[in-house]
């Protein structure tokens, strides 16, 4: 059993900066891919980054690349999203995920573990 909890959220304005944490418990966090997903209200969840187990793969949602960076520490067991120059479309509920493959990196169903979701707000 893995728990994940996010943290970072909050409201911001257009163009800031926010920098959202995922803390893992067990010691198999090393295993698994990890990613981000979100989800606003009334839409379906959205694939945003991804990440391997060694970090040696990255993978981002077109929306995002280029001002949002994963990464990962595998010591600390968790997960990063450096969000830079948000807009308000980026308002949603960010979840972070453990996936025990990378291939199905992006899709929500391969993924095994979620956490209860962080709010991010970006007023305009």
């Amino acid at each position: 059993q893995v728990q994940l909890v996010e943290s970072g959220g909050g409201l911001v304005q257009a163009g800031d900066s926010l920098r959202l944490s995922c803390a893992t418990s067990g010691r198999t966090f090393s295993s698994y891919a990890m990613g981000w997903f979100r989800q606003a209200p009334g839409k379906e969840r959205e694939f945003v980054a991804g990440i391997s187990r060694s970090s040696m793969n990255t993978a981002y949602a077109a929306s995002v690349k280029g001002r949002f960076t994963i990464s990962r520490d595998n010591v600390k067991n968790t997960v990063y999203l450096q969000m830079n120059s948000l807009k308000p479309e980026d308002t949603s509920i960010y979840y972070c995920g453990a996936a025990t493959g990378w291939l199905r990196i992006v899709d929500e169903r391969g993924y095994d573990y979620w956490g209860q979701g962080t709010q991010v707000t970006v007023s305009s």
